[in-house]
């Protein structure tokens, strides 16, 4: 399981006062402002930061960290990511997942027969969908619904599914010859 989480990006520097314009990588941004601190990873530095303020324009956060108060300092983590500790993460309801604790897990079907990783997670307007990667490089999409989702185990590492008709038969329709 992974400990911590990415929750965004620094864009760039906005106004006189040390603000950040944040591009949020979650999925509910406005958890930003129940946030009391992130930590700050330029690559070369990480550091524990204070969210002094937070607001939002369009898609993006506008960040004050406590102690950086000009636009020269806070154009030094222009770039930077934002990443908060599981404990400091929403809480999950039942059936729930981090995706970041999906990816990866092996794919299984009914049987036990191992289909191959999940690979990426696409977000699509009536749910997600899994994609999963088969021993043999092919992809196959797994609808992220009941029907088809029949176990998950973050734990045993493992994600069993229900194979529907013709799933795998896709998959293998759009094979290279």
């Amino acid at each position: 399981m992974q400990k911590e989480f990415q929750v965004g990006a620094v864009a760039s520097v906005h106004g006189i006062k040390g603000e950040v314009k944040v591009f949020p990588t979650t999925d509910e941004p406005e958890k930003y402002k129940k946030l009391k601190s992130v930590l700050l990873r330029t690559g070369k530095e990480e550091r524990q930061v204070t969210l002094q303020s937070v607001r939002f324009f369009k898609q993006m956060a506008i960040v004050k960290f406590e102690g950086i108060d000009s636009p020269e300092e806070a154009r030094k983590y222009q770039g930077a990511t934002l990443w908060i500790t599981r404990d400091q993460a929403v809480p999950l309801r039942a059936h729930e997942y981090y995706q970041a604790d999906l990816i990866g897990l092996l794919v299984v079907d009914e049987e036990g027969k191992e289909l191959g990783r999940l690979t990426d997670i696409l977000e699509t307007g009536a749910n997600d969908v899994y994609e999963g990667t088969m021993p043999d490089g092919e992809i196959v999409l797994f609808p992220a619904i009941r029907d088809c989702i029949r176990e998950v185990d973050i734990d045993a590492g493992y994600m069993k599914v229900h194979v529907m008709e013709g799933l795998l038969d896709a998959a293998r329709s759009g094979k290279k010859s």
